[in-house]
């Protein structure tokens, strides 16, 4: 299929008693045509890999052809050129989300922008630096312990952030991280309970919410049933 017999589809698909459940959940819906994952995933599949449509739907604004289109590009075509701009038009957790654990964690690219976005001011710009730890702490099952060690220390340095957007996503990766396995999951608690002592609301938040679940019965039983 080419661009235009996607979009095509994808108005036939559109369901726009749906907008306003995004609206509560905080997705603008300008550009929004109401059609659920569940939906987007199965035509990816129907479509297959193609890093020209991806391309092509993205350009189009519409948002749930761009989230078809980080379904459906070749992470290895993924250039950083197209991350940088890809990541600018990020206004929405779920489009930054999406992108990040279905396209951008693969790409060779990954582990540079974790500390390249982490540092950057745009909100969503950041948070995608720190989903992409979180995702890649999920998908990169190959990947040494170190690697994700040394997220600590930007986790740590942007725990002060209190806009929601992005202590939400330094939430996530510190909790990712930790699940990842019991030496981690130490590591991890100790990171937490070094944030609940700095002087902030965000820190305090993302301390206590990661600790309930890192410290709680059911990671730790995952965890030492993992490492038998």
């Amino acid at each position: 299929m080419d661009a235009d017999e996607v979009l095509a589809r994808l108005r036939s698909l559109a369901n726009p008693g749906d907008l306003a459940g995004m609206a509560r959940v905080g997705i603008p819906t300008g550009h929004a045509l109401g059609i659920s994952l569940y939906t987007l995933r199965k035509l990816a599949k129907e479509i297959g890999n193609d890093h020209t449509l991806a391309g092509e739907l993205w350009a189009s604004g519409i948002h749930e052809a761009r989230m078809l289109a980080t379904m459906v590009d070749d992470p290895e075509q993924v250039s950083d050129k197209q991350m940088e701009a890809w990541v600018l038009d990020f206004h929405s957790w779920d489009i930054c989300d999406q992108c990040c654990s279905n396209l951008f964690d693969r790409t060779p690219h990954a582990y540079r922008k974790v500390e390249e976005w982490s540092r950057r001011d745009e909100e969503f710009v950041k948070r995608a630096g720190f989903v992409l730890m979180a995702t890649l702490s999920v998908h990169d099952k190959k990947a040494d312990d170190r690697v994700f060690r040394e997220f600590f220390p930007l986790i740590i340095r942007e725990a002060t952030d209190d806009r929601l957007y992005v202590r939400k996503a330094v939430n996530w990766a510190l909790r990712q991280i930790g699940k990842r396995n019991i030496t981690l999951n130490r590591e991890a608690i100790r990171v937490a309970e070094e944030i609940r002592g700095i002087d902030s609301k965000a820190a305090r938040w993302i301390a206590s919410d990661a600790l309930r679940e890192l410290q709680g019965d059911k990671v730790q039983r995952r965890l030492d049933e993992r490492g038998k």
